[in-house]
């Protein structure tokens, strides 16, 4: 088993000069440069990018509908990069309500459950293809309020790797701890980012005004 060190590729506007920030978590065998990269897909204005990089590539080593026992001490480790990752966004200037998070699968899967963990008013959610992580989900650690913060989670169906009733009773523990929330399945979709889904992501979040 293993644990991660905090490990962080940046880009965007500089923290200094941006008005908010996104934090991308990337997939299973991805690179923190990869997810990185792909923030030229939205129509962002004025934010900071931040991208931690999963030790050995993978943020917990089974599936997130494991036992969750089973991915430790891997998961509680990526949380923990997560947390102090937010804490530096907040010290460099940016409150937590101007910051977004990004996640492909395992990083989706990360970004609801951390987001889930620490529930307060973040500026957008966005979780391609992904659900809260365990084989049974503990309720007592899904705490705190969203204040109607924007939550899009879409994914396959069916996904090989992330079952569709998750993903929906995801939503549905996010929307009763008041988020607003938005779940789409795209019938026969690979396991991958679409088009569709960059667009609805650039429509709900980026391109409203």
């Amino acid at each position: 088993m293993y644990t991660h060190i905090k490990d962080v590729a940046t880009g965007g506007t500089p923290v200094a000069q941006a008005k908010g920030a996104m934090i991308m978590l990337h997939g299973r065998g991805a690179s923190a440069e990869g997810i990185l990269s792909f923030a030229s897909e939205f129509a962002l204005k004025d934010i900071a990018l931040f991208a931690p990089q999963a030790t050995y590539g993978s943020w917990y080593p089974e599936s997130f509908m494991a036992p969750v026992e089973n991915n430790q001490p891997a998961l509680d480790s990526a949380l923990e990069v997560i947390h102090a990752l937010v804490s530096d966004v907040v010290a460099a200037g940016i409150p937590k309500e101007e910051i977004y998070f990004f996640g492909f699968s395992q990083g989706a899967c990360l970004a609801l459950e951390y987001t889930s963990r620490h529930a307060v008013t973040y500026k957008g959610i966005i979780a391609f293809t992904g659900g809260l992580i365990g084989q049974q989900l503990a309720m007592e650690n899904y705490t705190g309020d969203f204040n109607r913060t924007p939550v899009l989670i879409t994914t396959s169906n069916p996904d090989a790797h992330v079952p569709l009733k998750r993903v929906k009773e995801s939503g549905g523990i996010m929307e009763n701890m008041n988020g607003s929330i938005t779940v789409i399945a795209y019938p026969g979709k690979a396991h991958n980012i679409s088009k569709d889904e960059v667009d609805l992501a650039n429509k709900l979040f980026f391109t409203k005004n």
